[in-house]
């Protein structure tokens, strides 16, 4: 298929990025030969993702055209990414003109921080999940969830079941289904502890603590703004 027929599909990255927020809804995604994907951030070039792992942006704000699916990781560096003029404006100039706006674990807040889930059900990485009313969306406990045109993942893993319920709205559900053969899509975590519904209260209370200073951080700076 020649590459202006296909649907446009961009990745917006940023500094502190979860690297997995990114490259499981890519895994999926870029087996759609219907889509191009774009990789895009303020400036193009190399982004160090939470970890250290530079995820290159081929795009910046200006050469990226209209995007047909905007999809919008999360991570540490969402606070920052929020706070910065330029991507809030390329997200509220993309949105309009876009099929799909969605995110992966705490790229909500950012799409909240564009205006951009006001009155929408949507979820986020369970340790921000009460932190979605501030930004006026609806928070939802599931690993995925779809209002009109608007798809939000839960955390971080939970971007390949978010990309799997895109590609099946995209492509139709049994090449999606193909597509979760494929990949051998079948977890079976060692310990079945990762959602605190299922792990000993002293661990999520531990996860808690570790995460607290950063959790206070994006509480404080999103209940100073007036996205609701």
């Amino acid at each position: 298929m020649d590459d202006h027929l296909k649907l446009k599909a961009g990745f917006l990255l940023f500094p502190g990025l979860t690297q997995l927020d990114f490259a499981g809804p890519y895994e999926v995604l870029a087996r759609l030969p219907e889509l191009k994907i774009y990789t895009i951030a303020e400036e193009a070039g190399p982004v160090v993702s939470e970890f250290g792992l530079a995820i290159i942006a081929e795009h910046d704000f200006s050469s990226t055209p209209q995007l047909d699916i905007v999809c919008v990781p999360g991570g540490p560096g969402t606070l920052d990414a929020a706070a910065r003029p330029k991507i809030i404006a390329f997200l509220q100039a993309q949105a309009p003109g876009a099929q799909w706006v969605t995110s992966v674990c705490t790229g909500s807040l950012l799409l909240g921080a564009a205006g951009l889930l006001k009155g929408y059900r949507a979820t986020t990485h369970w340790l921000s999940l009460d932190l979605l009313p501030l930004v006026g969306a609806i928070p939802v406990a599931e690993r995925v969830v779809k209002d009109r045109n608007r798809i939000t993942g839960g955390g971080i893993t939970a971007g390949i079941d978010f990309a799997l319920t895109l590609a099946a709205e995209l492509i139709g559900q049994r090449r999606a289904e193909a597509i979760e053969l494929m990949m051998e899509y079948n977890p079976a975590p060692p310990f079945g502890c990762g959602h605190p519904s299922l792990a000993d209260p002293a661990l999520v209370q531990e996860v808690r603590n570790e995460r607290q200073a950063l959790q206070q951080q994006r509480r404080e700076f999103l209940a100073l703004r007036s996205w609701k």
